[in-house]
């Protein structure tokens, strides 16, 4: 009896985790596929396993397993490690988590990232990633601290301090870019309702694209000739699937690697502050040459843009 719930709960497992590739990975086909074919399922597959064993106090054997999985898969995952559900690697390869990290639910990892410590001590030395963290890719997050809830590191940044839920991530070492907070109550009621309505159907909605088909060919299978209501009934549900992944693709689309539309590049940032010192700079040398040739009727303005500078004016730059 306990092996058929054991079996009946991995199985579980493993539904929700193919399910969740589904919600994250658009490249995502079928569940085959994602069972066969991705790394981050085989990797997750093998760490329960590990963990089973490394719980019931199997260590070698745990460890072994956890070896194994490393060869096949590019994937290191401590056995002591503690993961939540409808956890996501994709791509996978590099990605090393220690022994004391804690991973919460719906937590997604891209390739290179590494959970690590920065002590040699016993106790915690990894950090901890609450529900729905993103971490990009080559991303390290070193120490025993916590990511706060949906928060989202960028690309090779290296966080070295804890991070606020909500918070954005970027750089070496990391620092801050952004903190979004979803303001439901400016909505009013009737917004809240929509919001809670949605949400709950995410929660429940953990379906694959071929099971959905299915379900829709399934509707129609017996019936040759399908009346017009059949018809728009399952126009309606095929614009429905259209639409809900449409929203996905925009959910996710540049936020899984921690940044957002409205983040700026750094360099780009610098650079357009330069440019706009440089121009108030000539605005003022304009103005400062307006106001001598009023003092001045013999003083004749120079356009800085047209001046040349003679070969005497670039050998005194040079010395």
């Amino acid at each position: 009896m306990r092996l058929i719930k054991a079996l009946k709960k991995a199985k579980d497992s493993l539904q929700e985790d193919i399910a969740a590739v589904f919600n994250r990975d658009p490249a995502a086909r079928n569940s085959a596929e994602v069972l066969l074919t991705y790394p981050g399922i085989h990797a997750l597959i093998l760490h329960r396993g590990a963990h089973y064993l490394w719980n019931k106090n199997h260590k070698f054997s745990a460890r072994a397993l956890s070896y194994g999985s490393r060869m096949i898969t590019g994937i290191e995952i401590h056995p002591a490690a503690q993961i939540g559900r409808r956890f996501f690697i994709d791509h996978g390869m590099g990605v090393v988590i220690g022994e004391t990290a804690k991973i919460g639910d719906d937590v997604t990892l891209y390739h290179g990232v590494t959970l690590g410590g920065v002590s040699l001590g016993q106790g915690k030395r990894h950090p901890t990633l609450e529900d729905g963290v993103i971490v990009g890719a080559g991303a390290k997050v070193l120490g025993p601290f916590t990511v706060g809830k949906n928060a989202k590191i960028g690309s090779n940044a290296v966080v070295v301090k804890p991070v606020p839920a909500e918070a954005t991530m970027v750089g070496s070492a990391a620092r801050m870019i952004g903190k979004v907070v979803e303001d439901v109550n400016s909505k009013g009621s009737e917004g809240s309702g929509e919001k809670s309505t949605t949400d709950s159907t995410t929660k429940q909605d953990f379906s694959c694209p071929d099971k959905a088909t299915q379900q829709l060919d399934s509707q129609h299978s017996g019936d040759t000739r399908p009346t017009s209501g059949h018809l728009n009934s399952q126009s309606l549900d095929s614009q429905n699937l259209d639409n809900k992944k449409r929203k996905l693709t925009e959910k996710v689309d540049f936020t899984a690697y921690g940044l957002n539309p409205d983040s700026e590049d750094p360099v780009a940032e610098a650079f357009n502050k330069i440019l706009t010192h440089i121009q108030h700079s000539e605005k003022r040398i304009y103005e400062l040459q307006q106001a001598l040739s009023k003092l001045d009727p013999s003083f004749q303005p120079t356009d800085i843009d047209s001046k040349i500078l003679s070969a005497d004016e670039l050998d005194i730059i040079n010395q």
